[in-house]
């Protein structure tokens, strides 16, 4: 058996201008951003590749530029690694973090499990940016029936892309407002991944998400949770008898996130991965469940 042929060592100017940039992973970072334009150009790949090689090399410049600058990676190369799958992205979209991938596998389980028992699981991916965790849940547990929803219309663009090949709806609007209404009390798994850093902390976020992340995907409100409040209060009414609402935090509002989720009539319990950095509250309906409280009144409908 012939020996894998190793890939090329990337440009060394341009793994040290990036890590005079601060890229700690440079040579990484500069593989990539080579391979993305040689994908792009077909550079160095049949006849004419010649012809290409300026606008090749314009465009690796211009990457370059951006990521010296401070532009994501990730939005530069149009894509990012989540949960072993490429998720596409759109400018401005928010990019998958790798703690939300406890999320993604916690609800690919679940709605395995219903897949077990002969039933086809019936998946929301709420707030669901490019739709990383839909598709991560759509591949594990297929077919399912899947709809996905998010404010953003960027985001809802990337998630098209990346969940209307699996089969999936996506629609766009606020919260449960666009979901489909026959969706009420038949969710097995509700997979939330809603804004939660205080309005006061987004000045502290790193300036790839604070400067190139739409804010809708950033900001909870005051105290991180507001998003959290208006889904835990809603969750109920969506979900069929034993689904489940799993809903990504932090470890320090994990406690808080789970008394909201109490109180909209689910019974919670809390996962963590230290590894990775993930916390999610995991809510679930059974029998009897209701309301402790009125559902807060969401500005969607005032």
């Amino acid at each position: 058996m012939d020996a894998a042929v190793p890939a090329p060592e990337p440009d060394p100017a341009l793994v040290a201008r990036l890590r005079a940039a601060g890229c700690v992973f440079a040579e990484d970072e500069a593989a990539l951003l080579e391979a993305a334009v040689a994908e792009r150009f077909g550079a160095g790949a049949g006849a004419g590749a010649g012809d290409r090689a300026p606008d090749a090399a314009a465009e690796l410049e211009r990457l370059v530029a951006r990521r010296v600058a401070g532009d994501p990676l990730e939005q530069l190369l149009g894509w990012a690694e989540f949960g072993g799958l490429r998720i596409l992205l759109e400018p401005g979209v928010f990019v998958p973090r790798r703690r939300t991938e406890l999320l993604a596998e916690s609800a690919s389980g679940l709605a395995t499990a219903v897949a077990a028992s002969g039933r086809v699981p019936v998946v929301v991916d709420l707030c669901c940016g490019a739709g990383a965790i839909g598709a991560v849940i759509a591949d594990a547990a297929g077919p399912v029936e899947l709809v996905a929803a998010d404010l953003d219309p960027a985001a809802v663009r990337a998630a098209r892309r990346n969940l209307e090949p699996r089969g999936a709806r996506v629609v766009e609007g606020d919260l449960f407002a666009p979901l489909p209404t026959d969706l009420r009390g038949r969710v097995d798994v509700l997979a939330v991944n809603a804004p939660y850093v205080p309005t006061d902390e987004i000045a502290m976020m790193p300036p790839e998400a604070r400067d190139h992340e739409a804010l809708v995907a950033l900001d909870g409100g005051a105290d991180g949770l507001d998003v959290h409040r208006w889904v835990a209060a809603s969750a109920l009414e969506w979900l069929a008898p034993g689904g489940r609402l799993l809903i990504e935090t932090s470890r320090q509002q994990a406690a808080a996130t789970a008394a909201l989720v109490e109180a909209g009539g689910l019974q919670a319990g809390i996962v963590r991965d230290d590894e990775r950095g993930g916390t999610i509250v995991v809510g679930t309906r059974v029998s009897g469940s209701r309301r402790a409280a009125p559902a807060p009144r969401h500005p969607s409908s005032a």
